[in-house]
């Protein structure tokens, strides 16, 4: 069975359109590394079964035969094949609820999982994601969201033009169309009533990476943080032109104590130490881009309270959308009620009743939340995807699973990314065993 891939459908979620190697890298797996791959028949994925068979695979519907299975998104329980390997993002490393049905009968079917999101290079640093994809989908449906916010006010942008990311042929196409509307704000200019138009990023990843790479199409000048309240009070600002702050961890949060001269680091390790000051900002910004890392133990970036009060002292506030990447439930954003899907990405939050409405209507922001964008660029998103997944795949294929964890023939960057092998976790996720109670 050695030599044998799998590429599995994505049963889990309907509007889930990525696979983990498109049918051009399976060609060349096939080719260059005399790989078998097997790949589960699917009428929802972006790439047809004919396009795999054309490329040299076998499109069937049981992949019992493989060494080891690929996937993108979490598997069902009644699809997990017992004593396989597994490799797919299974949300399980912080004991998430949701899943842990699913790790438990990975365990009492004996199955090897690997897990994407712990593949690291020496420096430690993720290499197989999807990010940045996320970053392009979330900005572009933050500008569309945007433009439609504003027209329930009777406002018309260009932002208007700007359709969902997944309504477009490509990346090519979406793009395209915000320079278009680009141009037409750097010409004909934005309505007075909104300018100065500011977007607010935060994180330092390839998700605020890749949305900024999507702002920076329009006409954008860029302005530090601290400089935001006297760029607005000195009407300096112009109207043909955007305007974007990057934040910092030095931006965001200040010592309890009045302490100086601390680092980005010192404060992922004391957060005790800080509390969040992006209150502050909030008043200037029109849009909030958040892809930000976030635990429990730090302070959140926008509050209910906050906003309460801001929509309290403030007819109608600046704010009109927080494009929340990141998607923590009542997280760094404690506005994000609920996720939301492709199919229904947004919902408004009225900070002064607590209530939700779907969709951009309403007294408060549009929150966007939809926790699996990348695949609103589906045959992008998954040739990104397999291109850094291709140069382990071989060896990966090659692995004798039926061996003990320490004795696996796994790349360098695989072996801290096995959760559980042969049905018991490994040593540095016997802590999930609290959440399997």
């Amino acid at each position: 069975m050695k030599k044998i891939i799998g590429i599995r459908k994505e049963s889990k979620y309907p509007t889930e359109k990525r696979a983990p190697l498109t049918p051009s890298q399976v060609k060349k797996l096939i080719e260059n590394s005399n790989l078998n791959v097997l790949v589960e028949s699917s009428s929802q994925r972006v790439f047809t079964d004919e396009e795999y068979e054309k490329a040299g695979a076998t499109v069937t519907n049981d992949l019992s035969a493989c060494n080891i299975i690929f996937g993108v998104k979490e598997v069902p329980v009644e699809d997990l094949i017992p004593r396989k390997a597994f490799c797919f993002f299974s949300h399980t490393i912080k004991g998430q609820p949701y899943n842990m049905p699913m790790l438990k009968e990975i365990l009492n079917r004996k199955i090897t999982l690997l897990d994407y999101e712990l593949v690291k290079n020496k420096d430690g640093k993720r290499i197989i994601f999807f990010g940045n994809y996320a970053g392009y989908a979330g900005m572009i449906n933050s500008l569309w969201l945007l433009g439609r916010k504003y027209l329930s006010e009777g406002i018309e942008t260009p932002f208007a033009k700007i359709k969902q990311a997944k309504e477009y042929k490509n990346l090519v196409e979406a793009k395209e169309e915000i320079i278009k509307a680009g141009l037409e704000i750097k010409e004909k200019g934005l309505p007075d009533e909104i300018v100065p138009l500011i977007t607010g990023f935060t994180g330092y990843g390839n998700v605020s990476k890749g949305a900024q790479s999507i702002y920076d199409l329009l006409p954008v000048e860029t302005i530090k943080a601290g400089d935001l309240p006297e760029f607005v009070k000195s009407g300096t600002h112009s109207k043909n032109k955007v305007y974007k702050v990057e934040f910092s961890k030095f931006d965001i949060y200040k010592h309890k104590n009045g302490k100086t001269g601390w680092d980005s680091k010192y404060v992922s390790g004391h957060p005790e130490e800080f509390e969040s000051v992006f209150h502050e900002f909030i008043p200037y910004l029109t849009m909030l881009v958040n892809g930000i890392f976030w635990a429990p133990e730090f302070d959140k970036l926008v509050t209910k309270n906050f906003m309460k009060k801001f929509y309290t002292e403030n007819k109608n506030p600046k704010l009109k959308v927080i494009g929340d990447i990141t998607c923590d439930v009542e997280g760094s954003i404690e506005l994000t009620a609920k996720i939301t899907t492709s199919d229904n990405p947004a919902f408004v939050y009225e900070p002064l009743t607590g209530k939700i409405i779907d969709g951009w209507e309403g007294n408060g922001p549009v929150i966007l939340a939809v926790d699996k964008l990348p695949a609103e660029l589906p045959a992008e998103s998954s040739g990104f995807f397999g291109n850094a997944l291709m140069p382990f795949v071989e060896k990966l294929a090659s692995a004798d699973y039926t061996k003990p964890y320490e004795n696996l023939a796994l790349p360098e960057e695989f072996c801290n990314a096995v959760i559980a092998h042969q049905g018991e976790l490994t040593e540095q996720f016997k802590y999930l065993l609290k959440y399997l109670v």
